[in-house]
């Protein structure tokens, strides 16, 4: 593994899961959406792990964030022409640290659901079926539907290691649906 900043980074053969595990999360979402390819390339992003994140895209705790950025074409002087360009920010080093605490846990599957989440959030930004800018009450609420689309999604889906991380999420809902809401 290597490191960034101090932060443990995904070795060579981690990076291969983490592309299979978009290869097949894109391929999961895009059915369940029932985009086409063409669709699918619509909701411009991109999936950057810890070594290609800029200082400010680094957070502790959580396992990704999407940052959102303002995209143009090239040579393109028409504000008409600015579309929304989201940046998944895989956090290597809190993956790791949580796959150490976890020995039930597989990187495949784990990094299957994260990633598997981000994109449903990415669907539904782009379909503006949720703001990306809302409050805080409301992010919260979103992480919750978010978390049950991810749950539909992955149901079924024949991969070693998967139920004991859909296990390890329906914990995370159980705490989040005791949260009291921010006045």
């Amino acid at each position: 593994m290597g490191q960034t900043n101090s932060k443990k980074t995904f070795d060579a053969d981690q990076l291969l899961t983490i592309n299979q595990a978009v290869t097949m999360a894109e391929e999961l979402v895009s059915n369940y959406y029932k985009m086409s390819a063409t669709q699918w390339l619509r909701p411009k992003y991109d999936v950057k792990t810890l070594a290609e994140l800029a200082e400010a895209e680094i957070i502790d705790g959580p396992f990704a964030q999407i940052i959102r950025y303002e995209g143009q074409r090239r040579g393109s002087t028409l504000g008409s022409e600015v579309y929304d360009f989201y940046k998944i920010c895989i956090q290597d080093h809190a993956i790791l640290a949580t796959l150490r605490k976890n020995p039930d846990l597989q990187l495949l599957p784990f990094a299957l659901y994260i990633i598997t989440h981000e994109l449903v959030h990415i669907v539904r930004f782009s379909k503006f079926l949720q703001h990306f800018d809302a409050s805080p009450n409301e992010k919260l609420a979103e992480e919750h539907r978010v978390h049950e689309f991810t749950r539909k999604i992955l149901t079924g889906v024949r991969l070693k290691g998967l139920c004991c991380v859909i296990t390890y999420y329906h914990q995370w809902g159980t705490t989040i649906e005791n949260m009291e809401p921010n006045v």
